[in-house]
């Protein structure tokens, strides 16, 4: 289990269009706003996808003027998810959530 809590902010005539695509994301969850363009995401790995692929991704979002994280939870969850992507096979040589 992967879990970050990002602090993101957004130009604020942008906010609602950005909180809508950080939403639509898959392993993203917005929990809180604010109407100066501070929104509180929570990032979780997906079955495909690692937390920090997705991080990437939501700086890309139209409006996002920067992301900082500010709270990371790693655990083993003890069952292995063939589903997921295997760090060993990555071409960045197996290191991942080391750029976040």
């Amino acid at each position: 289990m992967n879990i970050c809590g990002c602090l993101v902010h957004v130009v604020p005539d942008s906010a609602a269009a950005a909180i809508h695509a950080i939403d639509a994301t898959e392993g993203a969850e917005v929990h809180a706003q604010n109407e100066d363009g501070r929104i509180v995401v929570v990032v979780e790995d997906t079955a495909t996808r690692f937390a920090s692929e997705i991080i990437m991704d939501l700086h890309q979002i139209p409006g996002v003027v920067s992301l900082t994280l500010t709270y990371h939870h790693f655990e083993e969850t003890g069952s292995p998810d063939a589903a997921r992507p295997s760090p060993l096979s990555r071409p960045n040589g197996g290191q991942h959530n080391d750029h976040i």
